[in-house]
């Protein structure tokens, strides 16, 4: 490992303050919450995904989910390439939309076109959601569109709740099959005042992390109707997900299920409520200007080195890790990172944390 990214690391686990995020237990102490858990409710091992823990896992996520299956898997990346080669199978045109930041496009390597030779239409722009005018403007067949709820390389944002049924009405108009990419779907609800049921309501599947919200180990499910969930175990299986035992990464999901999702409208408060402050620093912008999720993007009129040289004096002269990652903007000269607002920041006010924000552009 990099010598420079290691030392960083280290100097984060020393802080005794962190900002973003959600307190993350050390590896230690995470085995121990799940050795507790499961023998509160005497859990067993699962066998290759069989069993009790996973099944009533898969059948509680369906539930919230409006959908009448559901099935764990390895891994976010392997349940989206599932959900696209299934409805594929169904439809023949061996092309699907995408966002221009999906995780599929920039972040895979086009494992959709290297393992599957499908191709990706990119629909709509890069700075927002896709929108039903964006469906009416492409012409090509596809098998389905997929789409990020929330859009996170635009800071978290969501359509409107208006713009989102439109969306799924045009799709459900032109006979086109919608699947949810819901990474950070639990992050949602308190935007639109919904149930998840509802929010995935008119999406033929619905992909949902466990790690991200939730702060599983690993894993991902895919829910939908029956037959689908069906013939995505089958892949699973053909890819390599079939897994002697699944129950870590279930346990440590499951463990947290109910907790996290009550918490992530305090959460939501919270980010709007830092947004309101940041905004009166100067040399420091908030996109999006109101936080539709208790995500968001920071962008400092400083070069990231500089950011991330004056985050670790920060973190080792008064023991508080400010901001994660920092990479170059696209405007010259500036940078940006993702702000995650989790429980580290229910217990820090607005006097605690800008002026640490504003001295990571010298302006403290």
């Amino acid at each position: 490992m990099d010598e420079i990214v290691e030392r960083r690391r280290a100097l984060r686990r020393a802080c005794l303050r962190v900002i973003p995020d959600f307190w993350t237990p050390s590896t230690a102490e995470e085995f121990r919450l799940m050795a507790d858990w499961c023998e509160a409710q005497e859990t067993v091992h699962d066998v290759y995904g069989e069993g009790r823990l996973v099944g009533d896992f898969e059948a509680t996520i369906a539930d919230l989910l409006g959908k009448p299956a559901a099935v764990f898997m390895p891994s976010g990346v392997m349940a989206q390439l599932i959900a696209v080669k299934v409805w594929a199978e169904r439809t023949g045109a061996q092309r699907f939309g995408i966002h221009p930041t999906s995780h599929m496009a920039i972040h895979e390597h086009e494992a959709y076109q290297a393992i599957f030779r499908y191709q990706g239409v990119i629909i709509g722009d890069a700075l927002r959601p896709l929108v039903a005018a964006d469906l009416a403007a492409q012409r090509q067949p596809m098998d389905c569109l997929v789409v990020e709820l929330p859009i996170r390389e635009s800071g978290g944002q969501l359509p409107s709740w208006s713009e989102l049924e439109a969306l799924k009405a045009a799709a459900a108009a032109s006979g086109l099959t919608l699947h949810m990419d819901g990474a950070r779907l639990w992050e949602c609800a308190a935007f639109y005042g919904k149930t998840y049921a509802e929010i995935a309501d008119g999406f033929a599947s619905v992909y949902v992390s466990t790690y991200k919200g939730l702060g599983g180990l690993a894993g991902a499910l895919l829910a939908g109707p029956a037959d689908f969930v069906a013939e995505a175990r089958v892949w699973r299986k053909r890819m390599g997900g079939g897994l002697i035992h699944q129950s870590p990464m279930v346990v440590s999901a499951a463990m947290r299920l109910n907790a996290r999702l009550a918490i992530l409208g305090a959460c939501h408060d919270r980010a709007m409520a830092l947004a309101e402050g940041l905004a009166g620093l100067d040399r420091i912008r908030v996109n999006p200007a109101r936080p539709q999720t208790n995500l968001f993007h920071l962008y400092f009129d400083t070069p990231s080195e500089t950011v991330l040289e004056r985050r670790d004096s920060i973190a080792a002269r008064d023991g508080v890790w400010t901001v994660n990652g920092v990479r170059p903007a696209a405007v010259p000269g500036w940078s940006v990172t993702e702000l995650y607002v989790g429980d580290n920041l229910l217990g820090l006010d607005n006097a605690f944390v800008l002026p640490r924000v504003a001295a990571l552009v010298g302006e403290a």
